[in-house]
């Protein structure tokens, strides 16, 4: 039986010098890597109560919704700015080499409820932590959040400390 990390491609050099590019795409591509993904993330949130699920476009969603639907929970977008038809936050990060905006609507979450953040990749934290603001700013708690994959030599978890933060497969480098 092959485990997760073996669904994953490993592109060396990509995108410059030194960087190890895990790809998702080969995970998505095969019905087993998909199916061992989404479970194995599930299996690591199982004890927590939420009653929300958000994602950021476009691989949050990819994640996100087989979760929320298979613990019958709504799905909320976090969408780039200009994306999303009806009254919204937003909220402006830091990238590499810029910044960016991401919104939600308005009322996506309501005041109080529990949410749990579900993403193809934690990395710097920047976006993930941008996604916290705006859910919080609407009053609802983050109380998890999931990733397929951890870089941990990019200090995303040490960025959300105080969440709990729970990924399905962890990569010592970057």
């Amino acid at each position: 039986m092959k485990r997760l990390e073996d669904y994953v491609r490993s592109i060396p050099d990509f995108p410059e010098e030194g960087i190890i590019f895990r790809d998702v795409t080969s995970v998505l591509q095969d019905a087993d890597g998909l199916q061992l993904a989404i479970d194995t993330m599930q299996e690591k949130i199982k004890d927590l109560d939420f009653d929300v699920v958000a994602g950021a476009e476009s691989r949050g969603f990819i994640f996100g919704t087989p979760i929320a639907y298979n613990n019958h929970k709504p799905f909320v977008l976090i969408r780039k700015k200009g994306k999303l038809p009806c009254e919204t936050i937003e909220k402006e990060y830091d990238l590499e080499y810029g910044k960016a905006v991401i919104e939600m609507h308005k009322d996506s979450i309501k005041p109080g409820q529990k949410v749990l953040i579900v993403d193809d990749l934690i990395a710097t934290g920047g976006t993930t932590e941008a996604m916290i603001k705006l859910i919080e700013e609407l009053g609802g708690e983050v109380v998890g959040m999931v990733f397929l994959m951890e870089l941990a030599g990019l200090k995303g978890r040490e960025r959300l400390k105080g969440y709990r933060m729970e990924a399905a497969i962890t990569y010592e480098g970057k």
